[in-house]
């Protein structure tokens, strides 16, 4: 695949480490309303959610930055501090994925695209529409292991791409495209969790339009 590639750990990261109610939206359905509530939106490029199952917490976190560390806890990076958010899930399993999602990852604005390095020790998984054919009938979820980073987002190829017959794409909101991201755990066909929304913890990052 020219879109995943190996990169090298930057010395904060760690071979092994673990650490350790807000809006319930249907997942895939921020309007536009919401984007464009959010401080600082004429200059963002893109826009985060962070989900534990089908429970949104905290605000929408607006990147202006070519690069962004979205990560659990500090000091694991300066940007998107997950731990901070205030979370009232009780979920063993919520609790137990959130503690191994450590470093978590690093968006990079570039200019072939948009990269997702896997910082953590454990992978992750995305699913976007700019990963597979323009053809494909259903978005197929890709596994990104630690140290490896995918071309999550093509900006060139998502004009030329028709809309594929899969009901979470029908849903994104019509400001820019959507990537899905989980921690740890991952869904879709290969695996029991048929639906993100299932996932313990995951992300939706909203791209702006060029």
């Amino acid at each position: 695949m020219d879109f995943l590639k190996p990169r090298d750990c930057p010395d904060s990261v760690p071979s092994s480490t673990e650490t350790g109610r807000t809006n319930c939206l249907a997942p895939g359905r921020l309007s536009d309303s919401q984007v464009l509530q959010e401080p600082g939106n004429r200059s963002h490029w893109c826009v985060v959610a962070y989900w534990e199952e089908k429970t949104r917490v905290g605000r929408l976190y607006s990147v202006q930055e070519p690069s962004l560390d979205i990560f659990y806890d500090l000091p694991q990076g300066n940007g998107f501090c997950l731990r901070q958010l205030n979370s009232e899930n009780k979920s063993q399993l919520v609790q137990k994925v959130r503690g191994k999602i450590g470093y978590g990852i690093q968006l990079t604005r570039e200019v072939d695209g948009v990269w997702v390095y896997n910082r953590s020790s454990y992978p992750i998984f995305i699913k976007s529409a700019t990963l597979d054919n323009s053809d494909s009938r259903m978005l197929l979820v890709h596994k990104v292991f630690p140290g490896f980073s995918i071309k999550a987002f093509d900006y060139e190829k998502v004009y030329s791409l028709q809309r594929p017959n899969d009901h979470e794409f029908m849903q994104q909101p019509w400001t820019g495209f959507t990537v899905q991201i989980s921690f740890v755990k991952g869904w879709g066909q290969c695996y029991s969790r048929q639906f993100i929304s299932s996932c313990p913890c995951w992300l939706e990052v909203i791209f702006n339009n060029r």
